[in-house]
């Protein structure tokens, strides 16, 4: 009991009372209260020749699942679950890289938080990760290098395990089975480089351009760079559709600044991911991607050797280590001048849309625009009480169409425009009003003047038309003199009839009748000189007589035994009824 809490004090904890890693020289047996596992056995690291590390994304993946099974289960859940490795450095490493990427993954952990419980207390130093080369080692990827690259692609997204295919992760990993990886997901596919034929040879599977083929259609690799020298035909990719560059340096060398450019500009300019190999795909391959993701991703150089080597193993090898690490700064200032350019041509491309979208906006208001919409209508209506409401013959809908409008423009045009047929401006009844006069002044009828502006329109100028005309005429003036003389009295004016006046009306009466029944009688329709003299002489007369003399008639009565029925004269004599009866 004594050794289990010794072994708890001295363990690095990542949840309390809960996780923790430790390094033990011996195989502790789980008890009642803390359960002990293993994983250096299990999760192996398949090395080149010197190299040790780090494990790899499968490895990875498998022990981030084995964990979280352990803290779900339910015998587990009221003990402590340690993870153990044993004293050798190499197993140390690679057991402390995965309990503390699982801390980043699962536990939101920084790298810093991560790493730190595992060097806290009396614990000893970690052993640097090295490269697949064969000689001397002459960089030291450090394990916060690894969780600080692990770090950066996950917030990239260049992995999620929760849509993390293990199983054809580890396929297609095999040698036999294409020797390929993803570096960058969508972007860029690391793989062997192809042979012209695919065969055995001394024990080591060789595939044709043609296997890949399937494959990268399926996950639209649209581009191949080949890094050596030349051993299959590229007319074999470029036949099956697929776009080939030659970007050839030394193996184990490191690229030129050209080829550098060369690789970071077709890859920008590349729709599709695109998939670079040279002889094993991993020293130079590794190496143009690795620039790539310093430039876009701002990667340092060992985050950048940590991914690619989590991605694939042993890739970026030798002095292509150094090669990054001087490369790095150049490669941000470069990343910076293309983020800087492409935030101004978004920044362009917005302004250019903001401006085409406000040129739509006037063309689409030029489209939709009518003689006045419906709140300049509203205020321009709102002053007038009646206005004409047609009926929706063109609309089925409850808005008013433009020939509504035009008809209610009309309306009103009507009602302020000059008469055509008599020149004068017509006005509504509520708009009529009368001339001041003094007391003194005779009252003039109001109606007299619209009396005599009731004209025929000249398109129809029928004997018929004149005769009713004359007819309305008279009728209009008795009515309009009758109304004259009932307002009087508001005015002040007395209205008498004298003696005289009286029979100045009934010889004027006599006068018309007769003259009107010789006319009819000899001439038969031959009214309208007559009527249009009577007209005539009715409106000079008004303008020069007083109110009492232009009061022809008394009653109605008096007028309209004066005139016939449809036209002819209502009197005593037969023979002329009888000729107006004819008609």
């Amino acid at each position: 009991m004594a050794d289990e809490h010794e072994i708890i004090g001295s363990a690095s904890e990542f949840i309390k009372d809960r996780l923790y890693f430790a390094t033990l020289r011996t195989r502790p047996k789980s008890t009642a209260h803390t359960h002990y596992f293993c994983t250096d056995d299990e999760l192996v690291y398949e090395n080149f020749y010197a190299d040790f590390g780090p494990l790899n994304l499968g490895n990875l993946y498998r022990y981030c699942c084995k964990v979280n099974k352990k803290l779900k289960s339910f015998s587990l859940a009221k003990k402590r679950i340690v993870h153990y490795t044993s004293f050798d450095a190499r197993k140390r490493a690679n057991s402390a890289f995965l309990i503390a990427s699982y801390a980043i993954i699962y536990l939101k952990k920084t790298p810093e938080e991560a790493y730190k419980p595992l060097v806290a207390g009396a614990n000893p130093p970690f052993l640097p990760f090295r490269d697949a080369s064969f000689g001397p080692c002459s960089y030291n990827l450090t394990l916060l290098d690894c969780l600080h690259g692990l770090d950066k692609a996950l917030a990239n997204g260049f992995f999620d395990f929760e849509t993390f295919d293990v199983d054809e992760y580890e396929h297609y990993e095999k040698v036999e089975n294409g020797d390929f990886n993803w570096i960058v997901p969508n972007k860029f596919l690391a793989f062997c480089g192809p042979h012209p034929k695919s065969k055995i040879e001394n024990g080591y599977p060789l595939h044709a351009p043609e296997s890949y083929f399937p494959y990268f259609r399926k996950h639209k690799v649209t581009a191949i760079v080949r890094l050596n020298k030349k051993i299959y035909d590229a007319r074999r990719f470029k036949d099956a559709g697929f776009d080939h560059y030659e970007l050839f340096f030394i193996d184990g060398s490191t690229p030129s600044d050209s080829i550098v450019r060369q690789f970071l500009e077709l890859s920008e300019n590349t729709d599709g991911a695109v998939a670079v190999h040279c002889k094993a795909g991993l020293g130079r391959t590794g190496s143009l991607i690795a620039c790539y993701m310093m430039k876009h991703y701002k990667f340092t150089a060992a985050e950048c050797i940590a991914w690619c080597r989590i991605c694939r193993p042993g890739s970026i090898i030798g002095p292509q280590q150094n090669f990054l690490e001087e490369r790095q700064m150049w490669l941000w200032s470069l990343g910076d001048a293309h983020r800087s350019r492409r935030k101004e041509a978004a920044i362009e491309k917005e302004r250019f849309r903001d401006r085409h979208h406000s040129l739509s906006n006037l063309m689409s208001g030029v489209d939709d625009m009518r003689i006045h919409d419906a709140v300049e209508n509203d205020n321009r209506f709102n002053n007038y009480d009646n206005i004409y409401d047609p009926p929706m013959t063109r609309s089925h809908d409850n808005g008013e169409t433009q020939g509504d409008k035009l008809n209610q423009l009309k309306l009103l045009r009507s009602k302020h425009s000059r008469s055509a047929t008599t020149g004068v401006t017509g006005a509504s009844e509520d708009g009529l009003k009368g001339h001041k006069r003094s007391t003194t002044q005779p009252l003039r009828t109001s109606g007299a003047k619209s009396a005599g502006q009731s004209a025929v329109s000249p398109l129809k100028s029928s004997k018929m038309a004149t005769t009713t005309a004359a007819s309305s005429i008279l009728s209009n003036h008795h009515h309009h003199t009758n109304a004259s003389v009932k307002r009087s009295p508001r005015h002040g004016l007395a209205t008498t009839t004298s003696p005289s006046a009286s029979s100045k009306r009934r010889n004027q009466m006599h006068s018309l009748r007769k003259t009107m029944n010789t006319s009819t009688a000899r001439v038969g329709f031959g009214l309208e000189s007559d009527l249009s003299d009577y007209r005539s002489k009715e409106l000079r007369g008004s303008m020069y007589t007083s109110s009492h003399d232009r009061d022809i008639y008394k009653t109605s009565s008096e007028f309209t035994s004066t005139w016939p029925y449809k036209y002819h004269l209502r009197s005593n004599n037969h023979t002329t009824r009888a000729s107006y009866t004819n008609y």
